[in-house]
């Protein structure tokens, strides 16, 4: 096969960049200047939260001195010291953190990652030193533990591990114990080992103060270089490891026969059981293999519903069920080309992680009982459910190098009956010149629709490709690409973007709601840092894109200009105006659709934190005859914690158009919902959630009393209640309920 000059140019800039990314790839400086000597001791440490222990007396410590915010590496307002240990099975962080004004310590009892509003000690791990993935374990002064994936500069809270913190609070601060198992986490196979480490203290009072143990240069874009080094690791256990987690659940279902109809009857179920369980065996600290039979994937808590009242695109929900977040971060790509949220109802799943140095390889593959779809458009998309089965395979490989760079491939395929969708590419990430990084990802797809227009009968054409949408058996291939150059500084950065989705493009496995579309984005971006008595850092940007489709008709143009500032009192506040809004929509060409929108959101203490967002001006009434309204897009929310055991959340999210020539109300309605949850320890709870959608007259009443013993032991009892207020003369009347019960535990070797 002949390579076009394009593609050789293109292999050739690629791996140039990689050359320079290596040239600059040297070990950073805070890890040659701030070193810690691992120090082993004979025996396990007994978590009590004191640092009582005698073992304690022989740790290496450190201290904490820089305040990298709001001050730019300053002297630390808190003293902190932080003491570190490691047996054969654990490695110890214990922090000692001083206080003047101890009874301004921010602590509650809450679920596990929900600890980030108050205090907390943080330790970020980078066992490879690769500067791309870190573990990160939080604790707040009471124990309450939160575990996060650091990718880049992204983090991920969904991401859970068994670990173990324990917290005391006295009149002069507080003080923490971590133990955090070897088997928890991914490290290399060597006799002697030095990690990447980054430890960091929470302090937020007036503002949110963040004390380091290492100096934070604002102007480089690599956070996870600029931690220090744990040195001289010795003798880590590379036994394998198994993990078992069976269920057993029971649940009993209701529904009204007849949606529609509020007098048709409500049928009671029969109480039906399930039980199933899963599989993990890590044979060496780099490699771990997955598998599930008869999975429960159901979600305890029902996604928060969001108004799609006026949107012409699938909706986006995050992954919650615990199979597919556990390396999840390893599938993400520029472009979604897998949404484990696409794999619906499986019949079984296996996965697959092997990471070795520089290169890591990852497989997801699983049976789907219940497969749905998501049709792509150029102005709109369909989702399709379905009862089709599928099997579904994803293979994911990436190598690293340099600082924070790396080049990788994704490959997808899904098959189901007389039917298939293939999708493979590159993507990639070099950062280079200190501040720049060049990214993107370029994917082929291959599809043959299924055969089935009772499913899905649409007579739009992907573009102008001669394909309809409807599932009518048809076979087309397209391509997808985004690419990027960036610059990230303390003061100046940027981004210039394009990404090019062909009209045949589609990628079943992952979530790309739109095609037939060329874009052209450019960011820039302002930092300043008064750090006064109002503003501590502001921000000021302009963006703008020009998209059209693959006719090169023009489809929309727009410009914004904002702020962002970060105020006193952990108080944020964003504002943009859309300067220039032209869009094609539906045949009819809009001009000046502008409108203006705020955020804030503010935690001016440990009892109280509010958010606010605001759309007010223009918007296209996106119906097949379209025209221009004005109204406004609200929400608010707010957590109120009255005692350290006690939140209540409110959150109301509203929407209202109307013709802006004759004031015509096109909609307007709301969604009101309330948690109330009772935190009687870290392990136990109980929780009651409201919801009201007025736009559909639902209501949702959702109860549940929960225990955790880890992420992955745990015992709910529950049950969720939809009604729907029919009006007179039914009222409102119940359309499904369900009570279940769950036990699952995990057993380790």
């Amino acid at each position: 096969m002949r390579l076009s000059g394009t593609a050789i140019f293109f292999l050739a800039f690629i791996f140039s960049l990689h050359f320079i990314d290596l040239a600059n790839g040297q070990t950073p400086k805070n890890q040659r200047d701030f070193v810690v000597d691992a120090m082993k001791i004979p025996m396990d440490i007994k978590v009590t939260g004191r640092l009582s222990d005698p073992l304690w007396k022989n740790a290496e410590t450190v201290s904490l001195p820089y305040e990298v915010q709001p001050g730019e590496n300053t002297p630390a307002k808190a003293r902190t010291w932080v003491k570190i240990l490691y047996s054969e099975e654990n490695l110890y962080l214990g922090f000692i953190c001083e206080d003047t004004a101890a009874s301004e310590i921010r602590a509650h009892v809450t679920d596990r990652d929900n600890c980030f509003q108050d205090d907390f000690v943080f330790v970020a791990i980078d066992p490879y030193r690769t500067n791309q993935r870190a573990y990160e374990f939080v604790s707040n002064p009471l124990g309450i533990q939160g575990d996060l994936m650091r990718t880049g500069n992204n983090e991920d809270a969904s991401w859970d591990a068994v670990w173990f913190a324990k917290g005391a609070v006295s009149d002069t601060g507080y003080t923490v114990e971590m133990a955090i198992p070897f088997k928890s986490i991914h490290f290399p196979s060597a006799d002697i080992q030095d990690w990447s480490v980054m430890i960091i203290r929470n302090y937020p009072r007036d503002s949110r103060y963040q004390n380091s143990w290492t100096p934070i240069d604002r102007n480089d874009p690599c956070s996870i270089c600029q931690g220090g080094t744990l040195r001289g690791l010795r003798g880590l256990q590379s036994t394998s490891s198994l993990e078992i987690l069976p269920y057993a659940m029971g649940f009993q279902a209701g529904a009204l026969n007849d949606d529609e109809n509020p007098s048709s009857g409500f049928s009671e179920g029969k109480v039906m059981g399930r039980v199933g369980g899963s599989f993990k065996f890590t044979p060496d600290p780099s490699a771990s293999l997955e598998g599930v039979v008869n999975p429960d994937f159901s979600q305890v808590e029902s996604d928060a519903t969001q108004i799609s009242v006026n949107s012409t695109f699938a909706i986006f929900y995050p992954e919650k069920r615990p199979f597919f977040l556990d390396g999840s971060d390893l599938f993400n790509t520029q472009i979604t080309t897998f949404y484990s949220r696409m794999i619906n109802n499986p019949l079984g799943a296996a996965k697959a992680i092997e990471k070795s140095g520089e290169w890591t390889l990852a497989y997801i593959g699983a049976e789907d009982r219940n497969t749905p779809y998501i049709v792509p458009g150029e102005e709109g998309s369909s989702f399709v459910e379905s009862s089709v089965q599928s099997f579904s395979n994803t293979l994911r490989a990436k190598y690293e190098f340099g600082r924070q760079s790396f080049i990788g491939a994704i490959g997808t395929t899904r098959n189901s009956p007389n039917a298939h969708n293939y999708v493979g590419g590159l993507d990639w990430s070099v950062l280079f010149g200190e501040n720049y990084s060049f990214l993107g990802q370029a994917l082929y797809s291959q599809t043959k629709e299924l055969n089935d227009p009772g499913l899905f009968d649409d007579t739009t054409t992907y573009g102008v490709s001669g394909h309809t949408k409807t599932f009518d058996g048809e076979s087309f291939g397209g391509g997808g690409l985004y690419t990027a150059i960036r610059r990230d500084a303390r003061e100046y950065s940027f981004l210039l973007s394009y990404q090019d989705f062909s009209p045949t493009f589609q990628a079943q496995d992952g979530f790309v709601t739109a095609n037939d579309l060329r874009t052209v984005n450019m960011q820039h971006y302002y930092a300043f840092y008064p750090n006064g008595a109002l503003v501590e850092r502001g921000d000021v940007f302009l963006n703008g894109a020009f998209h059209v489709n693959a006719n090169g008709i023009r489809k929309e143009r727009w410009a914004v200009v904002g702020s962002d500032l970060t105020l006193k009192s952990q108080t944020y506040f964003s504002g943009i105006y859309l300067l220039y809004n032209e869009e094609l929509f539906h045949g009819v060409r809009f001009y000046g659709v502008n409108r203006g929108e705020i955020s804030i959101s503010s935690s001016p203490s440990s009892s109280l934190q509010a958010n606010l967002d605001l759309q007010i001006g223009k918007f296209i009434h996106r119906v097949d005859n379209p025209t221009v309204g004005y109204g406004h897009v609200f929400s608010v929310s707010c957590a109120l914690k009255p005692t350290s055991h006690l939140e209540v959340d409110f959150s109301y999210s509203r929407s209202r158009l109307s013709d802006l020539a004759t004031d015509e109300l096109f909609f307007d309605g709301y969604i009101a919902r309330c948690t109330g949850i009772y935190q009687f320890s870290g392990d136990l709870f109980l929780r009651l959630i409201g919801q009201y959608n007025e736009f559909d007259r639902a209501i949702e009443i959702d109860p549940l009393f929960s225990y955790k013993l880890n992420p992955f032991t745990i015992f709910y009892a529950g049950s969720t209640h939809s009604l729907t207020d029919y009006s007179e003369p039914y009222g409102v009347r119940q359309t499904a309920r369900q009570f279940f019960l769950k036990l699952q535990y995990l057993w380790r070797t």
